[in-house]
C-alpha cells in the first residue's frame, strides 16, 4: 500500500537518492511519484486562490475581488493543504497589501508543503498588474502591452520582481493577436494587432521572464481578440474557421517550445468546437498538442468564470477538462467539489490513473525543471 508522501518523507527519498542542486541531479521524478497517492497526484492538478483553502468563506466571497482576502497563512489552511495537497496557489490584489506581508505570504507558502507549490500571479504589465498597480508598491509600471517597444525588457523587470517577492508562475504573456478593435476583454493588453509582432514581442517578454526563473503562461488559446463576449460572464464564441485560426490566431504558438499555455473558455464553432475550449479534446488535444505540437503544460482559465459556471458543475468542469488533455485546472468554483470529484472519476475509472500520472509527470517535471524539487542541501541539517 502506498504511503501518503510528507516533507519528512520527501526529504528522506530526496536525500536516500543522494540528489543535489544540479539539474542532472534533481530530485527523479518518477521516484516522487511512485511514493504519491492518488489524493496528492490529483491535488498536483489544481491552481486556487489562497482564499479557497480558507473554508470558513464562501465561494461567493472567494470570487469577490472587493472582499477581504486572505494575506497570511494560517493553521487552518495548512490544515486545508493536508487534505487538499493542490499543487498551486495564485494570489490576487486583495492578497498582497504590502512588500513585507507578500514576502512573508510566499514564503510560507513555499514550506506548507512536502512538494513545492507553483506560486502565481497575473502580471501581464499595463492594466492587468496586481502588483505594478498596487499603491503599496513602488515598481515600473507599463501604459499597456500595445505600448511597450521593449517587450523583453518588461519581461526581464517583471521577472526580476516577481522573483524578489516569491512568485514562481505568471500568467503572461498575452498572445492573442487584437484584431477586434470592439473585443471587450483583451484590447491593448495585447502587443499588436499583427500576429508576427504578437509573436515577436510575446516570445521575447517569455524571455525574460524565464531568464528570471518565472515560468511564463501563454494566454489565451485558441485565441480571444477577435470574440464580441468576455468569458468571465458568459462564453465567449469566435467566429473562425480552422484555417482562418491557423493564420492569425495561432500565429503567436507555432513552431516554439512554450512552457504552458492557457485556454480560454471560447467557443470556435465554424472549427468545430461548440463548446469552450478548455473542456475540448479537439481544442485541446487535437490542436494544441496535435496540429502545433505543444508538449509544455497546458492551464484552463478559470473555471470559477460564468462562462463554466454557467453550464458546468465544479467536478464536471475539471473531469470534462482532464479528458481533453488539460494539465492544470485553475481555480474551479467549489476546490473541495471539484477535487473530490475528479478522485471519485478515477476510482469509478471514468479517468484512469494514467491519465492523471501523464500531466503530474508534466507539473513535476516543470518544477524540476525550476529548481523547486529541492536539493539535498535543502533536507540535510
Amino acid at each position: 500500500m502506498k504511503k501518503t508522501i510528507s516533507l519528512l518523507a520527501l526529504s528522506i527519498l530526496l536525500c536516500g537518492l543522494g540528489f543535489s542542486v544540479r539539474a542532472e541531479a534533481a530530485a527523479s521524478v518518477q521516484e516522487i511519484m511512485e511514493n504519491m497517492t492518488l489524493r496528492q497526484k490529483v491535488g498536483q492538478l489544481f491552481i486556487v486562490r489562497p482564499d479557497a483553502l480558507d473554508f470558513s468563506q464562501t465561494q461567493e466571497q472567494i470570487d469577490n475581488v472587493k472582499e477581504k482576502g486572505v494575506t497570511e497563512l494560517t493553521e487552518g489552511m495548512r490544515a486545508a493543504l493536508e487534505e487538499y495537497p493542490v499543487g498551486g496557489v495564485a494570489l490576487f490584489g486583495k492578497n498582497i497589501e504590502s512588500p513585507e506581508q507578500l514576502r512573508l505570504f510566499t514564503s510560507q507558502l513555499k514550506t506548507a508543503e512536502a512538494l513545492p507549490l507553483f506560486l502565481a500571479v497575473d502580471e501581464e504589465g499595463g492594466l492587468v498588474a496586481r502588483l505594478a498597480n498596487s499603491k503599496s508598491f513602488d515598481l515600473p509600471k507599463y501604459p499597456s502591452a500595445s505600448e511597450t517597444e521593449d517587450a523583453g525588457q518588461m519581461g526581464r523587470t517583471i521577472g526580476a520582481y516577481l522573483k524578489d517577492y516569491g512568485f514562481n508562475m505568471d500568467f503572461a504573456p498575452v498572445a492573442d493577436v487584437n484584431s477586434n478593435p470592439d473585443n471587450p476583454v483583451i484590447g491593448k493588453r495585447a502587443f499588436s494587432n499583427d500576429a508576427q509582432v504578437v509573436r515577436k514581442k510575446a516570445a521575447a517578454m517569455a524571455e525574460g521572464l524565464q531568464e528570471n526563473g518565472i515560468l511564463p503562461v501563454y494566454k489565451h488559446f485558441p485565441g480571444h481578440g477577435d470574440t464580441a463576449e468576455d468569458s468571465h460572464a458568459e462564453l465567449a464564441v469566435v467566429h473562425k474557421t480552422l484555417e482562418q485560426l491557423q493564420e492569425l490566431e495561432w500565429v503567436p504558438y507555432e513552431n516554439q517550445k512554450l512552457p504552458a499555455v492557457m485556454v480560454a473558455h471560447v467557443a470556435a464553432p465554424e472549427a468545430g468546437v461548440e463548446g469552450p475550449a478548455s473542456l475540448s479534446h479537439t481544442a485541446i488535444t487535437g490542436w494544441l498538442r496535435g496540429l502545433l505540437g505543444h508538449e509544455g503544460l497546458v492551464i484552463t482559465d478559470s473555471l470559477s468564470m460564468s462562462a463554466i459556471t454557467n453550464t458546468y458543475s465544479p467536478s464536471e468542469a475539471c473531469i470534462q477538462a482532464i479528458e481533453a488533455g488539460v494539465d492544470i485546472l485553475l481555480m474551479p468554483g467549489s476546490l473541495r467539489e471539484a477535487m473530490d470529484g475528479v478522485e471519485d472519476a478515477v476510482k469509478s475509472g471514468r479517468i484512469s490513473e494514467e491519465r492523471i500520472d501523464e500531466s503530474v509527470r508534466r507539473i513535476l517535471t516543470a518544477k524540476q525543471s525550476m529548481g523547486l524539487l529541492g536539493t539535498e542541501s535543502d533536507y540535510v541539517s
